[in-house]
């Protein structure tokens, strides 16, 4: 039987249509405030009917009733903030407060032993169409998992989180609402495709060769979990040697 190639963690949380949605209804609020004379009625316009046709869009393609319905929801909040304050660089508060809240709580994730990348792959990993919550939470079982998801959640924090909080929060706190409307499409999707390899690479370089992958936490029936052995060497004495690399 051949080695098949280890799967990545962009392959396991999909591609990048979320991130590049996100930065189209800021756009459309920039190009329609410097269209109209800077009118933050006009780019507010703008910024809710470009949301509501791209979830539509979206929408007739399969996708979620709940993402449109927050995705309009966060748009039309920031476009009422800006109207609200005759601030057009508010319109972005909304962005910066939610990635400010996001850092804090991934943080707090990994400080009480549930970072949220195991968490939320945990959810987006079909576990043989199994639902049940303690299957989607099974790799907390696995010591040298739940180590390697804490290292790789920080780069979410500080490369993501961290770092669009302090660009945005500088553009924010200088008015550059074009500025702010440039940096939001570089801090989407290719912000998020490089934390998704750094992150990857730090989460599968912290876990051992002989590990089975994120699909397979090893846990206590084996001997790898919270009540067995937590080293590799231990593992090994115990354990067969499973496959180097992960379907």
């Amino acid at each position: 039987m051949g080695v098949e190639k280890r799967e990545s963690l962009g392959e396991v949380l999909g591609g990048r249509r979320g991130a590049l949605d996100a930065s189209i209804p800021p756009v459309a609020f920039v190009v329609g405030w410097l269209a109209a004379h800077q009118s933050i009625g006009i780019g507010a316009a703008a910024a809710v009917v470009a949301s509501v046709l791209l979830g539509t869009y979206r929408l007739v393609r399969g996708g979620n009733v709940a993402a449109l319905v927050v995705s309009v929801a966060m748009v039309s909040a920031g476009a009422l903030i800006a109207l609200h304050t005759g601030r057009a660089q508010d319109f972005f508060l909304i962005r910066l407060m939610s990635n400010a809240a996001s850092a804090l709580l991934w943080a707090a994730s990994i400080v009480i032993r549930w970072p949220l990348l195991g968490v939320v792959v945990g959810f987006v990993v079909d576990w043989d169409k199994s639902w049940r919550l303690g299957r989607k939470t099974r790799w907390r079982k696995d010591p040298d998992l739940l180590r390697a998801y804490g290292r790789a959640s920080w780069v979410w924090v500080l490369l993501q989180y961290t770092l669009r909080v302090v660009v945005w929060g500088l553009l924010w706190w200088a008015g550059e609402v074009v500025a702010l409307g440039v940096v939001t499409v570089v801090l989407s999707w290719p912000l998020v495709a490089l934390t998704v390899a750094v992150s990857g690479v730090v989460l599968f370089r912290s876990l051992p060769k002989d590990h089975p992958g994120l699909r397979h936490p090893r846990t206590s029936s084996d001997g790898r979990g919270a009540d067995g052995p937590s080293t590799s060497t231990a593992a090994n004495q115990t354990a067969p040697v499973a496959p180097s690399v992960e379907k």
